[in-house]
This record gives structure tokens, sequence and C-alpha cells, in this order.
């Protein structure tokens, strides 16, 4: 079929029923549209908005529900209050149902209003939550051309939110927020411009149980963990209450005319540095009309929870199977990093998403930070040993182990998927590996394997560290030398280490479980460090198996410096960053000087002359 026509039939195919639910003052929740995917095994909760007092008459396939629409709703809860002005809320539940593969419809009438969407399946729904790096499509993935010609997946339905950032919750999502107009049916058309990440998670979800699947892309650009949080959860712990009450002071004191005009001057700065003449220096503004959402406290994608609660909570009430979390970048620069406090919202972000769609064992899969910048390699290991991103994966690690109810979690490392980069352009890892773990632990019917390593000691045994895991532990390539490890003595110096198997009369080549670290530099460890880097070297897998890297980790307490005070960052990166480079010469300076040592004894060998024997 010709190409133009194709896109013809997708868009019709896209926009019928797909627009915003309204129909006079009769409206829906903008997370109902045609082509949507509803929640199996649970409740399903239909809502929206309509004039008070009416009774709203809601049919979902062949069942029936009403509902009385209650007293108005402040128009405060709406970024865009003006369109709800007057109107209050009506809700209906319908009993839960199994998975269905037949379309449905839902038809909403109320005193001669009528919504009707087509379309609908029965399956489960997937959160993609993060910034940039969840949020880039699939045509930026290295493999995007191969992926899009086989998404031709009708049971796969899409739904993307841009940024919406609000300094308070909101209550329904702002359609100009919403691509596409609402939920699309999976095309190689549709694919492209989907999160890369969550195409190849939900595409092997679909073809595997062949049931419907519905993906939500909820990623931001540019945010910090710190807006992704539900606002309540804050107050519950004194390091995020501290950072709160420093947020709430700034929006208190907040004046939009005087950080308009500051913006101004910054922008004015920039054309004079360029040589631009005054007449093409921006315009003074009358008010703030130059700020966006970054130049305003409590509603910066750095802030707490405005990314929360304008484009997650803002669908509470629709239920999810789970969520696939990729953040990190924002967290992970030397100003912002505050690795005890990622730690705690990691936890704070969990049991909140959790207590906001009512499913305390809601599945949640953190795909750790991901590679990018240089690769670690032998020539600059202590130079890129200095960053505060490991600090971060663990901290994503470490707050996921910290939550409460560990049932259906995992941490899923991404560090081995090394392109350099702000955006790395191997997304098909990360969302196969996420695919592997969904299918082998939340649904028994498929037979796929899945499997994770502990490390059960980290001995030092005089001049090494002897590392004992719980199974075997090898490089995907079956390599017999493990890479990535770095040691350090009671000065706390890392400098890149030697590692091997252990041997014993069993294995005559190696025991793939326990792995000894030394360093000729460091006579007395006292930790080990392993993938401590941005894009490290690390080279460990479960069983060899690529879906399955060893997370990176530490045995030290060495922490990265942090403040108490939310406002200061006493970390020095210069400072971190020269000390690193002192190591790394340190450590070429000896490596050369025992390889002149070793040739000169090699050399003395060679010329030393042989005793000569007498008849």
């Amino acid at each position: 079929m010709h190409r133009a026509r194709i896109l013809l039939l997708v868009f019709a195919m896209v926009t019928v029923g797909s627009a915003v639910a309204d129909a006079g003052t009769l409206k829906l929740h903008n997370i109902f549209t045609s082509h949507m995917v509803l929640q199996r095994d649970k409740p399903i909760k239909v809502w929206g908005w309509a004039t008070p007092g009416q009774t709203v008459d809601v049919q979902l396939g062949d069942a029936m529900a009403e509902s009385r629409v209650q007293a108005a709703a402040p128009v405060e809860v709406f970024e865009h209050g003006k369109d709800y002005a007057g109107l209050g809320r009506w809700e209906v539940t319908f009993p839960a149902r199994p998975a269905c593969t037949e379309p449905i419809k839902l038809v909403v009438t109320v005193a001669g209003d009528k919504l009707e969407l087509e379309d609908i399946l029965i399956g489960d729904v997937w959160v993609m939550y993060g910034q940039s790096n969840m949020a880039i499509g699939l045509s930026k993935e290295l493999r995007s051309d191969m992926e899009a010609a086989q998404a031709h997946l009708p049971m796969l339905r899409m739904f993307s939110i841009t940024g919406n950032e609000q300094s308070t919750p909101q209550d329904d999502i702002r359609p100009e927020t919403i691509e596409g107009g609402g939920w699309l049916v999976t095309t190689p058309e549709t694919a492209r411009e989907f999160s890369a990440i969550g195409y190849v998670f939900g595409s092997r979800l679909q073809r595997s149980l062949q049931i419907p699947i519905g993906l939500v892309k909820n990623a931001r650009g540019g945010a910090s963990i710190e807006s992704m949080v539900p606002i309540c959860k804050f107050d519950e712990d004194p390091l995020t209450k501290r950072y709160a009450d420093y947020i709430r002071l700034k929006m208190a004191e907040f004046d939009p005319h005087a950080a308009a005009l500051e913006v101004w001057q910054r922008q004015v700065n920039r054309a004079k540095s360029k040589g631009n003449p005054e007449s093409q220096w921006p315009k003074k503004p009358i008010d703030a009309e130059n700020l966006t959402s970054w130049n305003i406290p409590g509603k910066s994608p750095s802030d707490m929870a405005s990314v929360y609660n304008g484009m997650f909570g803002v669908f509470k009430g629709y239920p999810i199977k789970g969520v696939l979390f990729h953040q990190g970048y924002n967290n992970a620069t030397t100003d912002n990093c505050r690795p005890r406090r990622y730690r705690v919202l990691t936890r704070l972000m969990i049991e909140g998403i959790r207590e906001d769609f009512n499913d305390p064992d809601l599945a949640f899969g953190i795909i750790g930070f991901c590679a990018g910048g240089n690769t670690q390699n032998e020539d600059n290991f202590e130079g890129e040993s200095n960053d505060p991103a490991p600090y971060i994966r663990e901290a994503q690690r470490l707050g996921l182990g910290d939550v409460a109810n560990q049932k259906n979690l995992m941490f899923l490392p991404a560090y081995d998927a090394k392109v350099p980069g702000l955006h790395p352009g191997k997304k098909q890892e990360h969302g196969e590996r996420a695919a592997r773990w969904a299918l082998a632990k939340l649904y028994p019917e498929v037979n796929v394997g899945w499997r994770e390593t502990k490390l059960l000691s980290a001995q030092p045994i005089g001049d090494a560290f002897v590392l004992t895991f719980d199974s075997s532990i090898i490089s995907d390539a079956r390599s017999s030398v493990p890479r990535g490890f770095s040691i350090a003595g009671a000065d706390g110096k890392f400098y890149m280490a030697y590692a091997r198997y252990a041997a014993d009369k069993g294995h005559p080549s190696h025991v793939p479980n326990v792995i000894r670290v030394w360093s000729p530099l460091v006579k007395e460890p006292v930790a080990v460090r392993y993938a401590w880097a941005r894009s490290p070297m690390g080279n460990l897998k479960n069983m060899g198996h690529p879906d399955r890297p060893f997370p990176s980790f530490r045995t030290d307490n060495w922490d990265y410096p942090e403040s108490e005070d939310p406002a200061q960052s006493i970390a020095d990166g210069r400072a971190r960053k020269a000390e690193a480079e002192e190591r790394l010469e340190y450590r070429r300076t000896e490596e050369a000087r025992r390889g002149v040592e070793i040739l000169e004894r090699i050399k003395a060998l060679v010329e030393q002359p042989t005793e000569q024997t007498s008849e």
C-alpha cells in the first residue's frame, strides 16, 4: 500500500474518538479515549465531570452503571480550571474483568449529552516513568529500523504525556500535553515516536502473553527525582522534609516580576557577549511573560512533586499493572548529586505511587542510570572513577531495597550498554531485560528465565580482597579475566585492580563464583569497588547472561560529600577531578617503573656469562 495512504489510514484510526472526551458540560477524564487498554483483574473506575445534581449513565460493553454528579469542584485543582468551572465530579466502578482481545465500547450519557469511545481492550497497563532517556523515541534507537519494521501490533496501545509540571496536584491531564490526542494503536509509524525503552518492553510482553498491553509514557526531559515523588511523602523523612521546607520558602518568597527581569538580564548579557547590536536584544518583559517552569519555584522539573503533580498522579484512579523507572542524569551532576536524599526519595516514590494507585504490590522496576560520557578503560581508569553517577546508581538500588514491601520490585543495571553522550542510543537492551524480568517474575505462565547473583562476602586476605558470590559470575563473552575492579587502602585512594577467578583441585581452570582482587599499589587493602564510573569497565554477568549484569557495588563507606543545607553543595568537582588525575598519573608512573625493572632483570639474565667447565 502506498505510504501516503497508510499514514492517512493511521491518522483516521487514531483520531476517531481519540480527542478529549467532552460533550457540552459532560467530560470524561482525559486518560479515557478510544483504543485505550483497561487494566485486567482490577475494578475498573470511570470518572469525569458534569453539572452538579445530574445522573450520569455509563455503559462499558454490556455492563451498566450510573452516578450522581457531586457538587462543583474548586477550579484551582485544574491548571486549566476555567474549563471545569461549575462542574462536579462523577464516578462509577465496574467489576474486575479478565484480559479480552475483543473490542468493546464505553458510552457515557447525561441530560442529552453523549460520549462514545470505541475499540477498548482489557489487558495490562504499564507506565514508563523517568526523564529524557525514557522519553526518547524509538526512531533514535540504534536498531530502530528493524524494531519499527516489526511494529504491526494492534494489541499494543500507547498513550504519551509531554511536560506538564505543576506546583500543586492536578485532577486532569491538559489536552495539549497528550501526544497524538489519546491512545494510539501500534504501527511502524506510531512506534517510531514512542519511548524506545517502552516500545521494546511492551512489544516483548505483548508477543509473549498474547493479551492487550497498554503503555503510558510519562517522562519529562531534565527532570530530577525530587519532581517525581508524590507531594504527600516529603514530610515523612527528616532529610526530605528539610528539602521540602526549603522549596516551600522559595515559593513563598517568589516574585514573578523580579524573576522575569533576572531572566531578561541574563538573555541580554548573552546577546552582548555574542556582539549582537542593541536592536537584537530581547525586549524587557512587562510582567512574567518570559518565565518558563524552570524559573518558577515549586513548578520547576527540579522541584518537589512538580512532574508527579501534572503528569503521573493526575490519572491515579486508572488501575495499572506496574511502573518502569529510568532516570538519573539531573541528579548525577556535581552540584545536584545528593545520594543520601536520592535513596530516601526512591523509597518514598515507590511507596507513594503504590498508595495513590491503591496497590501495595504494584510492580516497580528501576532501570539503573545508563552509561554515557567517556567509556572507562585502562588508560583513563582512575580519572573516570571520579564521577557522581555510580553513587546515584547505588542510591537507586539501595532505595529500592528500603521499600517496606519487597514484592514485585527489581533493580536492572544498565551501565553495560555503553554509547557516549547524554542520550545513549542503546535502548533495546534496557527494554529487553526489563521484559525478561517482568515475564519471569510476574507472568509465571511464560517460560522465561531470570536469576540474580548476590555477593556473599568480601574479605581482605593478605594483599588482596577475596569476593565470593552465590552463583557463577562471568562475562557474556566468557572471558577468564574479570574487569572493572578498583581497590584502596586506609587512605581511601582507589587504583585500578587486577582480578582473577580462584582455582582449586575441583576446578583446574577457575572457580566461577570466587574472585581475587589486588593491586601492587595497595599493600593492605581495606575496600574494593566494582563498575564505579559513569561508563564503567565492568564485565560481570549472572551465568554469563547478557540480560543479567551484576550491579556496581562498593564495600567502603566513603560517601559522596553531601551538605545538610538543601541550598548548598559542598562537592568540589574540580578538586575531585584533580585528585583522580593524580592517582591515574601515579599508577602510570609505577607501571612504567616496574616495566623498566622487569626489562632490566631480563637483560641481566641474558647477558650473564655462563659458567665454564674444565675438561
